[in-house]
C-alpha cells in the first residue's frame, strides 16, 4: 500500500516543498513479527506516559485553598448562608446580637439575666397556690438547669466537662455555687425576710472585690461609686422594714431578757458567708467561661453537682409537698427561665469586668420595686423613689461609661 508514496521522496522532488516527504519520514516500518509483544508493551508504556499527567493531578489534594475552583464551590453556599441569614425572625437576630454581636454584649447579657430574675419573681407572685418548700423548689430548679444544660451541650456536640485544663475551674465553681445556694436557702429560713434580701444584695459587691484578688481585675473609682450608690438604693428600698424590724427586735430582747440571740447572730453570719461565696462562684464562673469558651459549661457543673446536693436537703431537713398540677407547671416555667438567665450570667461575665458588670445586676431590685408600686396602686413612698432614682443613675452611668472586655 506504501509503495507508490515510497517512490514518490525520490530526489526528484527536492525542488517542491511538498508536505509529503514529512509523511514519509513519519511512516514507521512494519516491525519484525516475532517483536509484536515487545511493540505493544512499548505502546502500552508511551500511552501510559502520555495518561500520567492527568492521573497524578488527581491525586492532589482535593481541599486546596489556591485552585481555582475554591471561589466556585464556596459561592453557592455563601448564597444560602445569606439567604438563611435573611431569613432568620428579628427575634433571633436579637438574641444573637446580645449575645456576641455588640461591643456592649457583657453589659446586655447581665441586663436581660436580671430582667428573666425579674420575670421569674413577677410569675411566682401572680400564679403561686401553693406553699412550697424552698430546698424543694431549689431541687426542681436545679435539675431543670441539668437536664436542659445536658440537652444543650449534646446538641451542639460539645464534651460536657470540658478540656482537663478547666476540669478543676468548674469543679470549684460548682462547689462554691452549691455552698453559696444552701447557706442563702438557711439564711431566708431562719431571718426576716428584709434582712436575708439586704445581705443577698451584697452579692454583686463581694464579687467585684473577691476579682480583684482573684481574677487581678482593676476595681476603678467608678466601679466602687456606682456599686456603692446601688447598694444604697436597695437600702433606701427597705429603710422603713428595717427600722420597724430593729423596733421589734427591741421588743423581742426586752420581753425575753434571760434569752440568746445567737441563731439569729448565726443567721446573719451564714448570710455574710453566702455573699463571700457567692462572690467567689461569680469570679470561678468567669475563670470557667473564659478557659473553655463555653459558658454553658458552668451552668451544667452547676446542675450536676446542686440538683443532687438539693434533693439531699430536701429529704433531711424539710418535709416534702406534693405540688399540684399548677405548681408543676409554674415551678417548670420557672426552672427554664433560670437556665436562660444562668446563661446570660455567665455569658455577661465571659466578656465583661467583674466590676462593671456586677452593678447591672441591682436592675432586678429596680424593677421588681417599680413593679410593686404600680401593682398595689397606691401613692409611692418617697423612699423608694429615691431608691429607683439611684439605681437607675448608677446602672446608666455604667452603660454610659460603656464597656471594658478584657477579651483575650
Amino acid at each position: 500500500m506504501h509503495a507508490p508514496k515510497s517512490t514518490m521522496a525520490s530526489p526528484e522532488s527536492n525542488g517542491s516543498d511538498h508536505v509529503v516527504e514529512l509523511i514519509v519520514r513519519d511512516i514507521p516500518q512494519p516491525p519484525p513479527l516475532p517483536s509484536s509483544s515487545s511493540s505493544s508493551d512499548d505502546s502500552r508504556d508511551n500511552a501510559h506516559d502520555q495518561i500520567a499527567p492527568l492521573l497524578s493531578h488527581t491525586d492532589r489534594p482535593k481541599i486546596n485553598i489556591f485552585t481555582a475552583s475554591y471561589p466556585r464551590r464556596k459561592q453557592p453556599r455563601d448564597e444560602v448562608t445569606r439567604l438563611l441569614e435573611s431569613e432568620t425572625s428579628p427575634f433571633t437576630q436579637c438574641i444573637l446580637w446580645i449575645w456576641n454581636g455588640s461591643r456592649y454584649s457583657g453589659l446586655l447579657c447581665m441586663a436581660l439575666s436580671s430582667f428573666l430574675y425579674f420575670l421569674m419573681g413577677v410569675l411566682s407572685n401572680i400564679f403561686s397556690v401553693q406553699a412550697i418548700p424552698l430546698f424543694e423548689t431549689a431541687f426542681t430548679r436545679c435539675t431543670i438547669i441539668l437536664i436542659l444544660s445536658y440537652l444543650w451541650l449534646r446538641r451542639s456536640e460539645q464534651p460536657l466537662f470540658g478540656t482537663s485544663n478547666v476540669r478543676i475551674i468548674l469543679l470549684l465553681r460548682a462547689l462554691a455555687g452549691c455552698i453559696s445556694m444552701s447557706s442563702f436557702v438557711y439564711c431566708f429560713q431562719k431571718l426576716p425576710f428584709v434582712q436575708a434580701v439586704v445581705l443577698n444584695s451584697t452579692t454583686p459587691i463581694m464579687a467585684s472585690v473577691m476579682a480583684r484578688f482573684f481574677l487581678r481585675e482593676k476595681l476603678k473609682i467608678a466601679d466602687i461609686a456606682s456599686l456603692a450608690c446601688s447598694f444604697f438604693g436597695v437600702l433606701f428600698f427597705f429603710r422603713e422594714m428595717l427600722a420597724t424590724q430593729g423596733q421589734l427586735d427591741k421588743v423581742d430582747e426586752a420581753s425575753n431578757a434571760n434569752a440568746k440571740p445567737t441563731h439569729q447572730i448565726f443567721a446573719i453570719l451564714v448570710g455574710i458567708f453566702s455573699s463571700i461565696i457567692g462572690g467567689t462562684s461569680y469570679c470561678l464562673i468567669k475563670a470557667g467561661a473564659k478557659a473553655s469558651d463555653q459558658p454553658l459549661l458552668t451552668v451544667f457543673s452547676f446542675g450536676i453537682l446542686a440538683s443532687p446536693a438539693m434533693g439531699i436537703c430536701t429529704y433531711a431537713f424539710e418535709d416534702f409537698v406534693l405540688p399540684t398540677v399548677q405548681s408543676i407547671l409554674l415551678m417548670v416555667v420557672l426552672g427554664i427561665l433560670a437556665f436562660f438567665a444562668e446563661v446570660l450570667l455567665a455569658r455577661g461575665l465571659q466578656l465583661e469586668r467583674m466590676g462593671k458588670v456586677a452593678n447591672i445586676q441591682y436592675m432586678e431590685a429596680a424593677l421588681t420595686q417599680f413593679w410593686s408600686l404600680t401593682l398595689t396602686l397606691v401613692s409611692p413612698a418617697f423612699d423608694h423613689l429615691v431608691g429607683i432614682l439611684l439605681i437607675v443613675v448608677s446602672v446608666c452611668c455604667t452603660m454610659y461609661i460603656g464597656p471594658d472586655k478584657e477579651m483575650e
